[in-house]
This record gives C-alpha cells, structure tokens and sequence, in this order.
C-alpha cells in the first residue's frame, strides 16, 4: 500500500495567558531588594524626562517655607499704615506696575521653557519611547527567577587576588611567576590543589606553550605553600594539616600532634582517639590537649580569604523594621531607605493638555511630540503604580507573617514558630504562591532579635497521632538540644534519638531523625564519640 503525504488547515482558538508590560515590570520590582530598588529608580529618573522625585524632607521643607511665607505676608498687610494722602496712592499705582511687570516675565518664562521642553522632546524622538519592560538593569547576576543569588557589597578582593599579592615576597623569574599564576588558578575553593604537578606541566605546555619539567612544577608548589594562610596549596587534607603543624613553634605539644597526623592520619579521622592515646602511651591531660589543638586547625585554609573579600563584610539592608513592645504588642514598618517620592513632572502634563486642546492647529512636528510625551507620562505613570503595588504586597505579605508568627515576634523563641509555608501566606492575603516566593525571596526583616530573611519565618509542619501539627525547625531543636546534652562517651544512636524525642513529644521516624541530623551538620554517633 503505498504512502504520501497530505498537507491539510484547521481553525482552532487557543487561550494563552501573557503578562503586560505592566505586570511584567511590577514582578520584576516585587523581587528586588530595597537596595537595588534604589539603583533603579535612580536609572529610571535619570533615563525617563517625564519622572520627577523628591525626598520626604523636601516636601516638609516647602511646606514650612509656604506657612512662613504666609505669616510674612499676615505681618505686612497689618502693618501697612492705612493714610489715604497722595504718597500712598503713588505707592500703589508703583506696585500695580511692578505686579504686572513681573507677571508678564512669568508668561515670558513659562512660554521658553515649554519650548525648552517640547525641542527636547522632538530631538529625542525615536530614543528611548518604549514603556517599560522587563529587562530593568539587575545588579544581583541573573534575576530570571526568584533565587538569584545576593550580590555583596565590600572590598572586592578575590582569592585568586590575595595569593598574587604575596608573590612579590619570594624571589620568582619570570618563567617561575607565569607557573606560579598558572597554580594560583588551579587552587580548588578550599585552597587545596588536587592536580598532580605531572598534569599542570602537561597542560601548561598544551595551552599556554610553557616547557617546564614536573619538578619546576613541584618547586613552586613548595614555594605557594609557604604563602598564608597555611595549608594552602596542600595535595590533600593530611598534608594541609602537616603544614599547619610545622607552621607552629617546636614544642612537645606540636611533635605529638605531628606524630597523630603523620602515622595514626585514619585513625584520627575515624575518632579512634582511644587506641592512638593508647599508641603514643601519653598521660590523659597531655592527650586532651593535643586533641584540642588539632581541633583549632583549618580544613579549608582557602576559606579563609573567601572568594571575595566583600563576602566576609556583608553588609545586610533590612527592607522591613519588625518592632515589639515590652507589652508584648508587634507593629512593622517598610523601610523606604533612600527611595524618593515620585511623580509625573507638572511641564509634561501641562504640555499634554496643552496640546489636546490645540488639536485642530497641530502640525506634524508638533503631533510626533504630543506622542514622545505622552509615552514617557504613562512610562512615568506605570513606574510609580509599580513601585506604589510593591509597597502595597509587601505590607500585607509582612502583615500575614506578623499574624501568623506573633508568638515568636514577641519571645524571640524558635520553639514558638509555628508551621507556616508559602500557601498559608497567599491564602490570608489572596495573593498568589508565586508573589509570597518573589516577596520572602531575598528580603529581610529587622528584628528585636535580630535580623533574618523572610524564608527564616517559613518552616514545614509534621503531624502526629494525636492530631498536632509540630515545626520541622522545632524538632530540629529539640534533636540539637538533646545530641548537645548527650554522654559524649556514649553517643547516641539515631534509634536512640527517635525514642529520646518521643518521650518530649515529638514522635518521628528514625528516617527523619537521620535527615534532620544531616541537615543541621550532625555527625553520626561514631563520629561524635570522644
């Protein structure tokens, strides 16, 4: 049977749901932090002629300025003397000139700055007359989506940057210096170099044309590990450890904690410490001591610089001031920071009704600037409803939180926090999920307790055979608690734990004390043996 093929159309009507340039600007707003808030205000002030701002101290200094003007002018008219004789109608007749003098430079004034204005307008046609979209500059990486990462501000010196700066205190040529960046840039974050010298050698010949032998690799290498801090540019754990030990002053304590590292390493990592006490035949004080000052050293030297400086010297905006009353009652604010109050410049109004109104007279030059302005009023006016809806869902996302979360607001006791997850939120506020995650996602809250992200406020719930809804984070206290309270002789086990919580009223399953455990960096109960 033969086949062919037969090209046919059909009608059919498609519901599709798209977002207006409106909507697409308010969530872009929704999920910014107050201090990149800030930058694109600014960016749209500086950018958009029909958007004017002024801060809130502005507004109260002219406000004081008109009464004092107002109680000025009180003041005169009192004290003007009321003889009818012919100075003082001379005097009037002198004013009615002045007045209509100063009115006519007025007219004069307000006729060259509309020009002003409508020349600017016409010069700038075609530039920038979009509405707003969704691609406002983002100075937090990628903002696609809600959980982009937080940029930092503070000294941006980066690892890399640290290391290179310390070349300049050993005696390097320059084939040595271009192995050594070479190194520098092969660290892995924790400062450790996991290459073999015989691969960096390869790749440096195959990529960057440097000849060099295995042992020029190794020379340098010997020379990266003196550089601060110590451990970096160790092979692996045992050998950044050694380093560190040798960094130390040459004392009993520091031999006996080279002899735990270099010949009883595995035994060391697997809390064996009974059998390597028993090994080096060392009295339980000497031991103790030992083991503590082998605590102090850092696995991960390279974290020690960050990868940026600026990460270490976080500096964190609150964008809601949570305050509590000794009386226990919990009120909140939005902090505005630096954010101006808005509004569509008067000139381009004015400049619009103007128009309007001489429709019939408009020429065409006249008619393109009519449209230049009246984009850039409702890119004005859009902007301003997007910041005005930003405030708005804030508050009542924050307001159901505060509702939901009072007990903790007023204690500042974890325990307190009850199950609260996303739906919980949308459903007090009849908003969407969606717009709690863009509103909780980044954001953080000035405490009397101190300073936490939103998410923090946010935690699942179990429930149990009675009925009772318990908090994944009250749970996770409780376990905390009781492995901190623990016999560390005696460690117990996660079938140990799960009876130990039952008896305070948490009934879970070993299961779920293992992952808890594993979320909070808890080791198991070998580990935690001493």
């Amino acid at each position: 049977m033969s086949q062919k093929l037969i090209q046919s159309q059909e009608q059919k009507t498609v519901q599709v749901q798209r977002l207006t340039q409106q909507q697409m600007l308010a969530v872009k707003m929704l999920e910014m932090p107050l201090t990149e808030l800030e930058q694109s205000i600014q960016a749209e002030i500086d950018d958009n002629p029909a958007m004017e701002s002024s801060s809130p101290d502005d507004a109260a200094f002219a406000g004081d300025s008109e009464m004092e003007s107002a109680d000025t002018s009180a003041f005169a008219t009192n004290e003007t003397p009321s003889a009818g004789n012919e100075a003082s109608a001379s005097a009037g007749d002198s004013d009615d000139t002045i007045d209509e003098a100063s009115a006519a430079f007025d007219a004069a004034t307000e006729r060259e700055e509309r020009a002003s204005a409508l020349d600017d307008a016409l010069s700038n046609i075609g530039m920038d007359d979009r509405m707003p979209d969704a691609d406002y500059p983002s100075y937090y990486g990628n903002a696609d989506s809600a959980d982009y990462e937080e940029m930092v501000y503070g000294e941006q010196a980066s690892f890399y940057d640290k290391l290179k700066e310390q070349m300049v205190d050993v005696d390097l040529d320059d084939r040595q210096r271009e192995i050594m960046e070479y190194v520098i840039g092969s660290l892995d974050g924790d400062g450790l170099l996991r290459k073999s010298a015989d691969s960096i050698s390869d790749e440096l010949a195959i990529y960057h044309n440097i000849y060099c032998t295995e042992e020029d690799v190794k020379n340098v290498i010997t020379l990266l590990q003196t550089f601060d801090p110590a451990g970096i540019g160790a092979s692996d754990l045992r050998e950044c450890l050694l380093l560190q030990i040798r960094r130390r002053p040459d004392t009993e304590i520091t031999r006996l904690m080279l002899k735990v590292i270099d010949r009883y390493f595995d035994e060391f990592m697997n809390k064996h410490w009974d059998k390597i006490v028993k090994q080096l035949n060392i009295s339980p004080t000497t031991a103790d001591t030992v083991y503590s000052e082998l605590l102090r050293l850092n696995p991960k030297p390279g974290a020690s610089l960050g990868e940026t400086e600026g990460r270490n010297m976080q500096q964190i905006t609150p964008d809601f001031i949570v305050d509590t009353a000794d009386d226990g009652t919990v009120t909140f604010s939005i902090n505005s920071g630096h954010v101006p109050n808005l509004y569509v410049s008067p000139s381009f109004t004015e400049l619009l009704k103007g128009y309007k109104a001489n429709k019939a007279s408009m020429s065409r030059r006249d008619k393109e600037a009519l449209l230049y302005a009246k984009e850039k009023v409702e890119r004005a006016q859009g902007f301003i409803d997007a910041v005005k809806q930003r405030q708005h869902t804030m508050y009542v996302t924050m307001k159901a939180i505060i509702d939901i979360q009072r007990k903790y607001f007023q204690d500042g006791d974890e325990s307190d926090m009850k199950p609260m997850i996303l739906k919980d939120v949308a459903d007090r506020t009849g908003l969407d999920i969606s717009t709690i995650s863009r509103v909780s996602n980044m954001k953080y809250a000035q405490t009397r307790w101190g300073t936490f992200k939103l998410r923090h406020f946010f935690s699942d719930g179990i429930k149990t055979e009675d009925g009772e809804e318990l908090s994944t984070r009250k749970i996770k206290l409780a376990l905390r608690e009781v492995i901190d309270g623990e016999d560390k002789s005696k460690p117990y086990s996660d079938d140990a734990l799960t009876k130990v919580l039952a008896q305070k009223g948490c009934p879970v399953a070993r299961r779920t004390i293992a992952k808890y455990r594993e979320q909070l960096g808890i080791p198991v109960a070998r580990l935690r043996k001493k």
